[in-house]
């Protein structure tokens, strides 16, 4: 899987955010929990729903590799009632004439019957959910800026 996108923010903003917790949570669709677990590890319960298939997936989520401001490699590992997800995403980052391109590239694994169900089904997906994502995380940085030079300090 291989995707690009652009983010109408700069570099270092998305830098600062895209890890952060309440962000990720807000913006992954059908996320109920994101939590940090420890350093570079983070916790993450999602609904999944692709046509047919629907499952929670407990998701352990962890940052195997970054470059400052231009990458970092995420080692994520699920289990759900259907079967198991594990994959490796890079995610690149790159400034262009003050925006953000998001460069993801991922390689999953699926197991059980969501293999043999669901790999068409998800990879009929996942480009919409990619760019739902993206899309949700770059409303989300915003409104946390916005937040923050109101004074609010609360995000949901």
């Amino acid at each position: 899987m291989d995707y690009h996108h652009t983010i109408h923010l700069p570099r270092k903003v998305v830098w600062k955010w895209i890890k952060d917790e309440k962000v990720l949570q807000n913006a992954i669709n059908g996320c109920k929990i994101f939590t940090k677990t420890s350093e570079d590890v983070y916790y993450c319960e999602w609904d999944l729903q692709f046509g047919p298939i629907k499952d929670v997936f407990r998701l352990e989520i962890e940052i195997i590799q970054e470059k400052m401001l231009s990458f970092y490699r995420l080692q994520v590992n699920g289990k759900g009632n259907l079967g198991d997800i594990q994959a490796v995403i890079d995610v690149f980052l790159r400034d262009q004439q003050g925006t953000t391109k998001i460069h993801l590239q991922a390689d999953p694994v699926l197991t059980g019957t969501l293999a043999i169900v669901g790999q068409r089904v998800v990879n009929g997906g996942a480009d919409k959910a990619i760019t739902n994502f993206v899309e949700r995380l770059e409303k989300e940085i915003k409104k946390v800026i916005f937040q923050a030079r109101r004074g609010i300090n609360k995000r949901s």
